[in-house]
């Protein structure tokens, strides 16, 4: 059969990447086509564009994007139209991908379409959860509280699990290889600094964790630090890590990345997917974050939750300090460093939360990309 996929970002193409490979265990002659990532092109995928164009975020960012998205869109739409794929999955990024479902249901091709990463209805837009059922006919949900903001509108909504849960189980045998791999020895310690995977979140970002880094070389010798990145955003974080003259490797690829996360001992990163990585492998960190005024005062306004951390939303409590706007600067992260190396509270709470996270995500034996890729078979054959 023939599969569209679509991923506009780098976190939705490593949960392609997985899909895919969950798929091709089901379907040996399985054809891809789409949109995605290093990750995704992995596994086989020949991307219609790079990726590295939808990768912007915050109103500011966003308009002057526009008129090359439309017509990203434009040309998607007439990729799926040739290539007539049995199923279209498009994974996070709903901005984006809902115009393209919209405008494939007009068409009233017969393709059935799946949408892969619930928006996050239960932070902002609730509305949107009414109208969905209208252009996909499955939703998959990473989170088990997700399906009941869905399923009373006539969407077929399926919890099939975070892909966190899964990195974890597989990589979770590799602890060890990072540091033999780069020569990090046994009385070393190791700091991951994460400066997001979009390119005005590193400008934003990076400049202050690098100064983060200054300050650790002169407190704590014993360090050694790591930047794992992604391909949108590799060569600019080369750049400014070289400009810096500070003494930190930047390993890029999803491998280098697991691989990291089970050998570090701290780590401070931007918000998002990332985070929940390192809280289910058990790393304690940070979250440090900032936007543009614009976006602060229009998440401020319309989006309601108590946390950004997707840790602290699930726990509903904070155990992740989340260090954002003026707060995110190199003295208070270095206050929350500080806390960790000396063992003190933090660090308990930390542990303790992230054994609970691990037990609400559910570290089953079915993997979250055959949750998917069951869920996804099975539309495909009630539609046939």
């Amino acid at each position: 059969m023939k599969y569209y996929l679509i991923a506009g970002e780098p976190s939705g193409d490593a949960l392609g990447a997985r899909l895919m490979e969950a798929i091709k265990r089901n379907d040996k002659q399985a054809q891809f086509f789409g949109l995605g990532g290093d990750s995704m092109q992995a596994q086989g995928l020949k991307s219609l564009f790079n990726i590295t164009e939808l990768a912007v975020m915050g109103l500011a960012e966003v308009i002057p994007s526009i008129p090359r998205i439309l017509e990203r869109i434009k040309q998607t739409i007439s990729d799926i139209q040739n290539t007539n794929p049995d199923v279209i999955i498009t994974i996070d990024s709903w901005s984006f991908c809902a115009r393209i479902h919209k405008k494939i249901r007009k068409l009233k091709l017969g393709i059935p379409q799946v949408h892969y990463v619930a928006p996050q209805v239960w932070a902002w837009k609730k509305k949107r959860a009414r109208t969905m059922y209208k252009y996909i006919d499955l939703l998959l949900t990473l989170f088990p509280h997700e399906p009941k903001y869905f399923t009373p509108y006539n969407l077929d909504a399926v919890f099939v699990g975070h892909p966190v849960i899964e990195s974890a189980i597989v990589n979770g045998k590799n602890k060890g290889e990072f540091r033999k791999k780069h020569k990090i020895k046994d009385e070393q310690k190791l700091m991951l600094v994460l400066p997001g995977s979009r390119h005005n979140e590193v400008e934003r970002l990076l400049p202050d964790f690098l100064e983060v880094v200054k300050k650790m070389q002169d407190k704590h010798p014993e360090f050694v630090y790591v930047i794992p990145t992604v391909s949108t955003v590799a060569e600019k974080v080369k750049k400014m890590v070289a400009a810096s003259g500070l003494p930190i490797e930047v390993v890029e690829g999803e491998q280098e990345r697991h691989n990291a996360f089970q050998d570090a001992d701290v780590a401070i990163a931007a918000s998002g997917t990332v985070a929940l990585e390192l809280a289910i492998v058990g790393v304690p960190h940070i979250i440090a974050y900032k936007v543009p005024k614009l976006t602060e005062w229009i998440a401020r306004h319309f989006i309601h939750i108590q946390f950004v951390n997707l840790t602290n939303i699930l726990l509903g409590r904070e155990i992740v300090p989340e260090l954002l706007q003026e707060s995110c600067n190199p003295a208070n992260i270095m206050a929350y460093i500080e806390q960790f190396l000396n063992k003190q509270s933090l660090y308990s709470r930390q542990m303790e939360g992230f054994e609970k996270l691990r037990q609400k995500l559910g570290m089953c034996e079915q993997t979250p990309s055959d949750n998917a890729c069951k869920a996804i078979m099975e539309l495909i054959a009630k539609q046939k």
